[in-house]
C-alpha cells in the first residue's frame, strides 16, 4: 500500500508544472537571455530588440500536432509580422538537433530556440515539466527528439523598449498568430 501511494506521488509531482518564479505580467521588463539556435549558434535577446517588436512564444514539444500548427502559422504569417515591425522566436524544452529537424520538416523561416534546462522559461515565469523523447519519421529516416523540459504554451510581446507589452497564459496554437498581430497593430497604434 505505501509502496502505491508513493508511485501515485511521484506520478502526480512530474505532472504538475512547476513555477520556478513569479509569472512576468504586463509592464515588467523583459529578462536579459541567451539562448541557443537549431544551428547551435548562440542567440542574444539584447541584440534584437532595436525597433522592433519581439514576439516570444513557448511551446511543449517540436513536431507535435499543436506545436506544428502554431509554428506553420508564424512561417505563413512572416511577412505581416515584418510589415507591422515584428520578429518571432519559438522557444522549447527540445534540443537543437530537435529543432533542427523542426524547422526543416516544416520549412519555419523564424528563430527556435534550444532551452533544454528551461532556464529562458524560468525567467519568464513559465510553468514546465518533465521533458521525455519522442520519435518522428522525416523523408524517410526515423529520429528521436530530445527535450529536457515540457513548457506550458505561453506567448509574449516585448516592446522595442524592452517591456513586456502582451501575455497570453491561455494560447490557442491557430489563432496565436492572429492575436499577436492584432495587438501590436493597436499597440503601435496607440503609441
Amino acid at each position: 500500500m505505501k509502496k502505491s501511494i508513493l508511485s501515485l506521488m511521484l506520478l502526480v509531482s512530474f505532472a504538475i508544472p512547476t513555477y520556478a518564479q513569479t509569472p512576468l505580467q504586463v509592464g515588467d521588463n523583459a529578462p536579459l537571455f541567451t539562448g541557443t539556435t537549431d544551428e547551435g549558434v548562440a542567440w542574444n535577446l539584447e541584440d534584437h530588440l532595436e525597433n522592433q517588436y519581439l514576439v516570444v512564444y513557448f511551446y511543449p514539444a517540436a513536431m507535435t500536432g499543436g506545436c506544428t500548427a502554431q509554428a506553420c502559422t508564424y512561417r505563413d504569417s512572416q511577412g505581416d509580422l515584418r510589415e507591422a515591425g515584428a520578429m518571432v522566436v519559438g522557444i522549447s524544452g527540445d534540443n537543437a538537433e530537435g529543432l533542427k529537424l523542426f524547422r526543416k520538416a516544416h520549412d519555419l523561416n523564424f528563430t527556435l530556440l534550444a532551452d533544454e534546462e528551461g532556464s529562458i522559461a524560468e525567467k519568464f515565469g513559465v510553468p514546465t515539466r518533465e521533458g521525455g523523447t519522442i520519435s518522428r519519421e522525416l523523408g524517410g529516416a526515423f529520429y528521436d527528439l530530445y527535450r529536457g523540459v515540457t513548457a506550458s504554451r505561453w506567448t509574449f510581446i516585448i516592446s522595442p523598449e524592452g517591456k513586456i507589452v502582451y501575455k497570453n497564459e491561455d494560447v490557442n496554437a491557430s489563432s496565436d498568430t492572429e492575436q499577436v498581430l492584432t495587438f501590436i497593430k493597436k499597440h503601435k497604434a496607440s503609441r
